[in-house]
This record gives structure tokens, sequence and C-alpha cells, in this order.
């Protein structure tokens, strides 16, 4: 799943207005840091003593040792959050600067460049008007919540925005997490802070919105929630590095390797704890309702109200998911894990979690595939499987937001797919060209307006031609899904599902009936253009 952030080459501090007094330039290939979220990082000024050759302190920023996805070796810009000895040797733990929190490690002393460490700037003393000294008055830098409020406005004035899912209103809330990931506005004067990663929001909303099991609140984002606390995860015959901090009991965050039980996700701090609890646990599947099964795969449905051991699985999921906050909660939410069987049980694949009754037509509250099972269509699978159950309910869906940057990937190309096969599919009447409807295109395929329309946006299809919106598929567009549907083997037979949508606010379901709906059919059209009748501009909605 690009990473954004203020970019590396010089250009972080662009529009931010002048440095402070006495601050000097980094070394040059650096470029400006990025505007930290305390103070300012820069060389030692005139009055400031340089730190000692080898000693580096919390806070500092200095060039890194990492190899990047091409296994070249690379120096980029990293922060020190934590320094820690182990029988006289220091590891430091380290953020790089503008990529994603889940590359954070611990690293040695030999992989530092001492050379060109980059120091905290004490705050400047001023004098009040009594003459006393005192701290300089407060900026935007020290209010996230205020600065941020600031910002918002002035960006959208640009008009500078990428295609993507419109919302409701223009609530700070929603404009809090989409700006920086919609928006290539020029950001307005004045010290802002940085975006580490495109599922990252260093704002805090004044009243976060509870909803989902793993809730968006960024209110606990601090020190200790930035490192990682968990080494390793042992879950059947995978071992799991963890991208992420996630609120397991203090006692095991020290241990070198965490073990769960692959069933029921009760954890252990240690192999004979866990051979000793499967001699008691008698599951071998997820302890749910199997509503759907073709071939290896299985899906598992699970009330979080007569399961109340399921927070376990957001304590997992949340070693893999940054812009969410736990909530022990699981009365009002539906758990649905996604298996793959052998001769030893069902074993865990991913589960997408998602809420009862929701006012927002939310389908998917959270959704996690496994790092062993990612890259080999399971995402997709679990996406599919989700607008399925819409389908069933008679409902349209969208997941709820923000998604992190893997998840906006894989939705992204799972409604590109979904709406291009649909389009695809079209034929034509009488001699005509065929004609379909945004709501048409939302009915059949149970995604929500908005997100066929930006879908649509996105991939650049819509025209407005005389008059009227028309729908345009190039062939470089038709070759590129024939290709990605090609590898795409997974897919939900919506004969294998046996769902009854469930009533009341209780969520009770009745008896479970096989799904009656058809799949839908991929046939090529000869016409590459569809007009869209009775749409007036400007807007599409």
């Amino acid at each position: 799943m690009a990473e954004v952030g203020n970019g590396r080459g010089g250009t972080a501090r662009r529009g931010f207005g002048e440095p402070p007094e006495g601050f000097r330039e980094p070394p040059e290939g650096f470029g400006d840091p990025p505007n930290p979220p305390r103070g300012f990082w820069g060389p030692p000024g005139p009055d400031e003593a340089p730190p000692p050759q080898g000693e580096v302190s919390e806070g500092c920023r200095l060039p890194v040792l990492r190899r990047n996805q091409d296994n070249e070796d690379e120096w980029p810009l990293a922060e020190i959050l934590s320094v820690k000895d182990i029988s006289g040797r220091k590891l430091f733990y380290v953020h790089y600067i503008d990529f994603n929190k889940r590359l954070d490690e611990w690293v040695t002393h030999d992989r530092l460049d001492l050379k060109r460490v980059q120091v905290p700037r004490k705050e400047a003393k001023t004098p009040t008007k009594n003459g006393l000294p005192g701290s300089r008055p407060g900026s935007p830098d020290r209010d996230p919540r205020k600065s941020l409020e600031l910002a918002l406005p002035v960006a959208p004035a640009s008009g500078k925005s990428l295609p993507g899912p419109p919302g409701p209103a223009a609530g700070p809330i929603t404009l809090r997490f989409h700006l920086p990931k919609e928006s290539e506005a020029e950001p307005p004067p004045g010290p802002q802070r940085p975006t580490d990663s495109q599922d990252s929001s260093d704002g805090a909303p004044s009243a976060p919105r509870m909803t989902g099991s793993l809730v968006s609140d960024r209110s606990h984002d601090d020190i200790v929630t930035r490192m990682k606390n968990i080494e390793c995860i042992e879950l059947g015959r995978h071992r799991l590095k963890p991208w992420y901090f996630s609120p397991y009991p203090q006692e095991l965050t020290g241990l070198p390797v965490l073990y769960l039980c692959e069933f029921c996700l009760k954890y252990g701090h240690s192999l004979r704890c866990l051979q000793r609890h499967l001699t008691k646990c008698d599951l071998r599947h997820p302890p749910g309702n199997e509503i759907y099964r073709k071939g290896t795969i299985s899906f598992f449905e699970i009330d979080g109200r007569k399961n109340k051991l399921f927070p376990n699985l957001c304590l997992l999921a949340k070693c893999f998911l940054d812009h969410k906050t736990l909530y022990y909660d699981t009365d009002p939410f539906l758990f649905y894990v996604m298996t793959e069987y052998d001769c030893k049980g069902f074993h865990i694949v991913g589960y997408f979690s998602k809420e009862k009754e929701s006012t927002e037509d939310y389908n998917v509250a959270c959704i996690l595939t496994l790092p062993p099972y990612q890259r080999r269509g399971y995402g997709k699978l679990l996406i599919e499987f989700s607008y399925e159950l819409s389908k069933v309910e008679g409902k349209t869906g969208t997941p709820e937001k923000p998604l992190s940057d893997l998840g906006l990937l894989s939705y992204r190309s799972y409604w590109s797919q979904t709406i291009l096969e649909i389009l695809m599919g079209l034929k034509a009447e009488a001699g005509e060209r065929p004609q379909i409807t945004i709501n048409e295109i939302s009915e059949i395929t149970s995604i929500k307006k908005e997100d066929v329309i930006s879908t649509l946006q996105y991939l650049n299809l819509i025209n407005y031609y005389k008059g009227q919106y028309i729908l345009t598929l190039s062939e470089d567009i038709v070759e590129g899904h024939e290709r990605a549907m090609l590898k795409r083997l997974l897919r939900i037979d919506a004969k294998c599902l046996h769902f009854t949508p469930r009533t009341g606010a209780s969520g009770e379901s009745g008896e479970a009936t096989p799904g009656t709906r058809p799949l839908v059919t991929w046939r090529r059209s000869l016409s590459t253009t569809w007009p869209r009748p009775r749409l007036a501009p400007p807007s599409l909605y």
C-alpha cells in the first residue's frame, strides 16, 4: 500500500514563513527538515554545544543507513525516539522522516551518521512587558488542533484536489483526515506539523467518532504509542513482525516472542504456556457460524456480544493498523473471519468487522489481511465478500474512513475492476450505444454512489460532451483491466453463501438459507462509449 509527507529534496519549509532567529541551515545534500511537532531541528547554534561524538539523545535527527525495496543502501533522515542499553550495547529506536511508521526499527550505533546530527532547538526566552523573562507567545505549533482548524479552510481555495470520495459535508473531522491525502494545495504560511504517512494524522479531533471495534482516534498519539512494543508474534506456523503499537499487557511487551492460539487468539508468554493451553482449547476454527465455504476458503460470522474473547482479535489487528485505536466494547459489532483449511483446522487469513446498525451505511469498520497472506488476492476477496453481504441485505455500502494506505489501494483496485467489469459487460439494444446510470452501477454492485463517482473520476472515464456526461474507455484501460482479471484467481461464489440479514437493533438473525444472488457475468462489449443521459452539469451527485 506511496508514502505521503513533506518530501525530500529541500522543499519542506517552502511557504512556512521565515525561520526563527539564529537558525542555521543543515548540511548540504539533506535539505530542510520538515517542521517537527516540537521546536525546530538543525545544527547546533553559536551558543549551543554539539553533542559529543558517539553520543546521541532522544529527539535528535540524523541520517540512518537502511536497505530500500531494491536492496540498495540509502541514508534517509530519521528521528531518534528512544535509546536503550543492553549489556553495554546501545540501541536506538528511529522513525524515518516521511516514511510510514511500520518501517520504524531499532538500529545499532554503526548505522548512524554522527557527523550530520540535527539537535532539537531550545525555545528562546523573550522579555515580557514588565521586563522579566518569559516564554514567547504560543504558536500554532503547540496547539495541533488550532493549527489544523486554521489551515484547513485555506487549502480548498487552490482548487487543486485529486478526485476522491466526496464526503457528505465539509466538517472539520472529514477534512482533517482527508486533506493530506486528497489535496495538492500549498500549505498556508506559518509553522505546521508534518504528516508521517497517508494513514497518520497528528491532529486529535475534539470529539472523535466512537465507531468500529478499532475506532479512529489520535488522542493517544504520544511517544509511547509511536513505538512498537511487541517484537514478534507466533501465530500457528507463522511468525509475524508487528508494524505498530498494540496495547497488550505491559508484562508481555518485553518478551522476544508473544505466543497466540490461532483459534481463540488467547496470548501467552512462553511456548510451554501455549502448549498447555492447546491441550484444553477444543476449537479448530473461529468461534462462530460458518456462512461460506468454497474449496479451502471459509468465512465465519462472530457476534461480538456472544463472544467476549474477540477483543483479542482487535489486539492482534492493532499491530498492523496505525490509524485505529482499540475499542474494547465489541457488543455492537459483527466479525467476519476468513480462514484457510487444512488437516489441522481453519487458519485465520484475515477479517473485517462491521456495525450491526450503521447510520452512515458502513459495511466495513476495520479490515485486515495478515502479513503472511498479503499480495495473494485475499484482500480483494475480503472486500468482495463484504459487498456480497450488502447485496443480500439490499443495501449499498462503503468502508469506514479513514482507510490506511494499503487499504485505500485495495479498495480503489476492487472498485475499478468491479465497475469496469460492469461497463464492459453492457450490451447495446436496437443498434444504439449501451447506456447506464450512476445509480444503476451502484445498485448492481452495492458500491455507494459517491465511491462509484470517485472511481470513475480516478480512472478519468467521465467526460462532458454536448450537454451530457459520457463514459469513455480507452484501449489501454480495457487491456489493463483484462490483464488484471487474469491474475485475479480468487472470487466469491454467491451460490456458496449461506447468510440471512440480521433484523432489529439486537442484530439477531434467523435460519441460514443459501444466497440466491447470481454472480455478475462478464461479456466484452464492442462499443467503448456510453452516454449518461438525464444528468445536468456541474454536479455528479
